[in-house]
């Protein structure tokens, strides 16, 4: 009996995970670079204190996450607060830190009926690495 009950957790775990219907298309930063270059909009889903140290030019900042005394917790408004900033037909690149949050932010997207969303790999530290434009606080230029 117990490994029926192991069983059947795993297909619900299955079912679960794949059942978002999102496939995400996730851009390395090179190719999103051309396309906030062509008209995409940037999604930044960093935190604010994150954004506040240094983000692509003409960035919109909408955390994904927030830091709390016991960790991170999801944002429970950023589908209606991207809603309330973007269309649904907008092509948005999202983009976190290193590519994780952003993974996840997109796919939220996705299932929230964006029609033209993409990951950005690598995230800002990728930018950074690769020596793309950003910007920064005055007291740290």
């Amino acid at each position: 009996m117990g490994n029926g009950i192991i069983s059947l957790l795993f297909v619900v775990l299955l079912l679960l995970f794949c059942s978002s219907g999102a496939e995400v298309d996730t851009v390395d930063v090179h190719a999103a670079r051309q396309l906030i270059q062509s008209g995409h909009r940037y999604l930044d889903v960093r935190t604010e204190e994150e954004f506040k140290k240094g983000h692509v030019h003409n960035s919109l900042n909408i955390p994904y996450m927030f830091n709390t005394p016991r960790g991170r917790v999801k944002n429970p408004k950023f589908i209606e607060q991207v809603s309330s900033a973007c269309d649904k037909e907008e092509k948005l690149i999202v983009g976190c830190q290193s590519g994780v949050r952003s993974l996840y932010a997109t796919t939220d997207l996705l299932n929230a009926e964006f029609k033209h969303v993409s990951n950005m790999g690598g995230g800002y530290l990728a930018w950074v690495e690769n020596g793309f434009a950003i910007n920064k606080p005055q007291d740290e230029l």
